[in-house]
This record gives C-alpha cells, structure tokens and sequence, in this order.
C-alpha cells in the first residue's frame, strides 16, 4: 500500500519538484520512498515517484519505482494484487526469475508476458503507472470497482498523476480553477461523482479503466465495468441454498488472499451484518483468534461497540475497543481538509478516522465489510422507494400543479421535505439521485452558472427493477466516491492498509447474477448474507437497526457556532470569493441555526466542509 505520482510532459523539471510532489503524500507510505526521472524518444521528460508502506516483501527489493532486469518497463504502484502467487507460478513457468516476493514485480513481468490485458488477470486492488520505454508509452490503470484513487491533470503540455490531489498542486503549472460544475454536484450530492473533481481539467480515472499515454493521444480503455458486467450476466439458475454455499465459497477465498501479509493483521468490526461476516470469515480460516477493532462512543445514540463486543466474544477474536467522548471527536473537523483533499461531506468520515487511528496501533493491515450494502441490496432507501411508491398518484398531481404554482419553492420555504419528495416521486431518475441528499432544483439558486446538472444523474437504465436501479447507481458512483474515498483517506491518514473482500471481483459478478429474490425478500435486504452469517453467529447478535457511523456535526456548529463557522459565513467573506449568492448562504444559515431539521444541517454541513477546504486550499 502505497501513495503514488508523477508526470508526462515537454516542460523539463528538476527532482526536487518530484519530490516535492511525493512529500505532499508521505503519511501513505512512511517506510520508503523512491524517484525515477527519465526522457522519451520526442524530447517529453517522464517522472515517477512513490512513498511505500511495506506490507508484502518488507525488504529492500520492494523499492520502487521497480524496473525489469533489462529497464525496459518501470512501475510505480499503489495497492495489492491479492492472486500474485499463482500469477507468479504461472510466469516461472513460462520462464521468468523474480528478484523479490513483491506483487509489484508480477506487474512488470506479467506486462511483459501479456502487455497491458495483464490487469484483466489481476484481483485486487491497485492504481498503478507503467512505463514502457520500447514504445514510449505510459499506462495510468485502477481497479475495477475503484478501491484505489488516481487522478491526473491534463494541461495540454503533458499530463501529471497521483493518488491524491495534493501532488498535482505542487505542479508548477497547475491552475487551482474551481469546476463550477462539481461545486454544485458536491452541493447536491455531499461528494463528486467521478470522472469530474473539483478543480478544471483534473479527472478520477474512473475504476475499470485505463489511459493510455501515446504521443499527444491520450486513450481511455475500459476493460471493467458494473453496465458490462450485469449486462452480459448469466442469470443464477441454483437455488437460494446453493446460492449460499457458493458466496460462502468465494468469500472464504477471497478472505483468504487477502489475509496474506507479512505484517500484523486485523479487521473491522461493528457489530453489523457486513463486518461480522468478514471477521467470522476470518477466525474460521485462522489457528489464532484474529484481532478486531471497534471505536465506541460514550453517547449511547452512537455507540455500536456493545454489539460488536458480543460478536466477538461469540467469536473469540481478540478484540479492542476504544471510548471516545463525542467532544474529543469534534477535534477531527480541522482535520477533514487535509486528508480529505477535495471537498467531501460525508460525517462519518470522522468516525472512520477516529476507528483507524485505533486500529494502527495495533496492526498495519485490516479488512472491512464495505460493499455488502451496495451489492446485496442493504441500505434502507432501497426500502424506502416501495412505502413512497404508494403515493405516486399524488405524486403526478403535485407535479402538474408544480407547472402552475411554483410549489417548490413554497415547500422549500416551509420545510415540508415530504412534500418535496412527492412532488419529484413520478421521475425515477430524481428519485434515485435524491436520496443521497437533495434534488436537483434545491441548490439552483446558490451557484452562478447555467450547467445541465442532469447529465451527472448517469442512472443505468440496465433493469426495470427500481431496486436493482438503486444499486446500480451506487455501485458507478457512491461506493467508489464516496464509501471507498472515505476509507482510502481515513486510513492512509495513519498508513493503515484496508482490505475489502465483499468486493473482490468474482464476488461482485456473482451477487450481479442474482435473482433480486435472494438478495431482498420480505421487506429485508442481504438475505443470502443474513443466512449465511447465521452459520457462524446467533441471529440475534446481528439482527438490529442500523445506527449508523455517524456524528453529531450540526449540534457541535449550531452550539459553538461563533467559534466553528463564522468567518466563513460573513457577507464580506461571501462577497470576495465570488462563488455564492449571498441570499441563499443567508436561508441556508439561518434555518440551520434555528435547527428546523435534516435537511438544513445537510444544507449547511456541505457548505462548510467546503469553505473549510476553500480556506486551505484556494484562499
């Protein structure tokens, strides 16, 4: 695990700016750190760069960059190829000799063998850059559901690549533009759905894909993907047993790759369906209890450590947790612009942090459950869709009458959410969008410009099924986004390595071939997890409402409201930065402080984590 960067280009560069560059991430990787500077055949001048966090091979034969024997081709990469061993098999086989016991060697050499097909052989997770000096090409590639962040910076004169935003800043050339556009995606979202980011001509290479660098030509090449994947499914023809026997088959193997480490090994635990999944998963397959992690919190409306202890007593892990008082936790806001280096509203990232610090100090690797919402149909919006459809004849009504009356406005006025719901109910595509935060039209008051903000809805018209829309949807954009961004930064933040075996490929494709009846039934979401849990835990150690992982934020703004979030707020302040109307900043604070409900702390926490990276970033 590692933080990567780097650049392409015809602006010659001295080492120092790479290194600046790589600096900017040395908390990814503080065991090492490498640089490699070289030219192409038309005068461009290619660098790479890489802090490691030493996980496979702690040796020095893991440095990279890492090169071939012959330094033809040169990588520098971020992540794990979990099925390295086999690969590695296979190319002795074939006749290839192998310096260290790195996977990051396996991608030259697999290169080598097969070209840039290679990454369809890989299961893992991985970002990673190749050089290829024989054709003079460069490839960025990431993984297929997005575990691993890459950006890159196109600026016409080249392209520069890292796994954070922070690298590109260093660039000398880079211009900090604001992309008006993904200012108001974030505003209605909470988070920027890639491949857009929050400043001008910079990208998420969006997971499954590839750039190719040739020449000036830079190609996108999608070798993954959620729409291809569903598209060309073989339906599950077994049935709902056979089904759990065959998740548990796959699970138990991806749990097992990805618990190979020379470093000390843990896992997350919450107390939910997912984690406790994964950790049971875990114990059967270790002869020594696995340590598991939780953060606890002494308000009891936010603690979930009660249930995870259980779990894991019924497991016998051997398990840590650790109290923290919400006040001590309103300590992590400053952090949340530093690590989280584009604008991202999402509150529990706070508690992730918090759960990863403790987690460090203990183990440098740990798996989690994310993904099992995503693919099995868990969260409650997938739910809550059926109890609203009821209404869609009222629905229709409001809409019509919406095209006389301005009834939007007059709902949002008066706070009547339902209201506003109801009236974007009879538009699927709002209604799947919406449930991340608000609608569309909520903010169209607050940003100048005139983009078409309905070309970002990017809904996969793949089935009929409002459900399986629901997941789709999320699986393109929430998981890689926001879930997954938020784990990768919170985690990197202490060099703690997170593994998510829901999400191992094989895994995804075959909860995708699924009848929708295995994975919800009856009201209830996960029900071949729920079964297959069962197995290892009482069901009514797991069987409960979600808490959630989140924290008071708009209590602790509207209580310290001075202190917090005042400046930022000023009309002067709104008036210089030249990117609000200050009406609608006005409505906005105002029906926060007066804590009318959900959706004004939404409203106003977006708003502020933004200004928060605006002050460190753009000011």
């Amino acid at each position: 695990m590692c933080g990567i960067c780097g650049y392409i280009h015809f602006r010659e560069l001295n080492m120092q700016v790479l290194k600046n560059m790589n600096q900017t991430i040395h908390y990814r990787g503080p065991d090492d750190e490498g640089y490699y500077l070289d030219y192409l055949r038309d005068g461009r001048q290619i660098g790479m760069a890489q802090r490691r966090l030493s996980v496979l091979d702690l040796s020095a034969d893991g440095h990279q960059p890492m090169s071939t024997s012959d330094g033809n081709i040169t990588v520098v990469f971020n992540g794990e190829i979990y099925n390295f061993l086999s690969l590695k098999k296979q190319l002795q086989d074939m006749g290839y000799c192998f310096s260290s016991n790195t996977d990051t060697e396996i991608i030259l050499y697999a290169y080598q063998q097969w070209g840039i097909d290679c990454v369809k052989q890989f299961n893992g997770m991985f970002a990673f850059a190749l050089f290829d000096k024989r054709s003079d090409e460069v490839y960025l590639v990431r993984d297929r559901l997005g575990i691993k962040p890459l950006y890159y910076y196109s600026d016409g004169a080249g392209v520069v690549f890292a796994s954070e935003l922070k690298p590109i800043l260093q660039y000398p050339y880079f211009n900090k533009d604001i992309e008006m556009g993904s200012l108001k995606l974030y505003l209605y979202r909470q988070y920027i759905t890639g491949p857009a980011t929050i400043y001008k001509n910079v990208f998420k290479l969006e997971p499954g894909y590839i750039l190719k660098l040739s020449g000036k030509s830079q190609t996108l090449i999608c070798y993954w993907s959620v729409e291809d994947v569903y598209r060309n499914r073989n339906i599950y023809e077994g049935s709902f047993a056979d089904a759990g026997r065959d998740l548990k088959k796959l699970l138990s193997d991806a749990v097992r790759l990805r618990m190979i480490s020379d470093v000390p090994l843990g896992g997350f635990l919450s107390g939910g369906i997912d984690s406790s999944l994964v950790v049971s998963v875990m114990q059967e397959q270790s002869s020594r209890p696995v340590k598991t992690f939780t953060v606890g919190f002494y308000e009891e409306q936010y603690n979930e450590a009660p249930y995870a202890k259980e779990v894991a007593q019924y497991l016998g892990t051997d398990h840590y947790e650790e109290y923290i008082s919400i006040e001590d936790a309103k300590k992590y806001i400053a952090d949340i612009p530093l690590y989280y280096d584009e604008p991202m509203a999402d509150a529990s990232q706070i508690a992730t942090m918090l759960l990863s610090k403790i987690t460090k100090k203990h183990v440098t690797v740990s798996l989690s459950g994310d993904g099992g919402d995503e693919l099995f149909c868990g969260y409650d919006r997938y739910s809550n869709y059926l109890e609203y459809r009821k209404y869609m004849p009222v629905s229709r009504l409001l809409s019509c009458l919406a095209q006389i009356i301005p009834l939007k406005a007059l709902f949002k006025e008066m706070g009547w959410r339902r209201l506003q719901k109801l009236i974007h109910l009879s538009s699927v595509d709002e209604t799947i969008n919406s449930n991340y935060l608000a609608y569309w039209d909520m903010h169209t008051g607050l940003v100048a410009g005139n983009e078409d903000m309905h070309k970002y809805m990017n809904i996969l018209k793949l089935d009929d099924n409002i459900q399986v829309k629901f997941m789709l949807q999320d699986l393109k954009t929430f998981l890689p986004d926001d879930i997954l961004t938020k784990v990768d930064r919170a985690s990197m933040s202490v060099s703690l390595e997170v593994r998510v075996p829901l999400l191992d490929y094989r895994i995804v494709e075959f909860a995708l071939s699924l009848p929708h009846n295995y994975r919800y039934y009856k009201g209830e979401g996960k029900r071949v997890m729920r079964e297959l849990l069962y197995q290892y835990v009482p069901q009514k150690l797991v069987d409960r409402p979600k808490k959630g992982f989140c924290v008071p934020v708009g209590r602790w703004i509207r209580e310290d409201y001075k202190n917090f979030a005042q400046d930022y707020f000023d009309e002067d302040y709104i008036r210089r930065q030249g990117l609000f109307d200050c009406k609608e900043i006005s409505r906005i604070v105002h029906n926060f402080r007066l804590g009318n409900d959900e959706q004004s702390t939404r409203e106003f926490w977006s708003l502020y984590v933004f200004q928060r990276w605006y002050e460190q970033y753009i000011r």
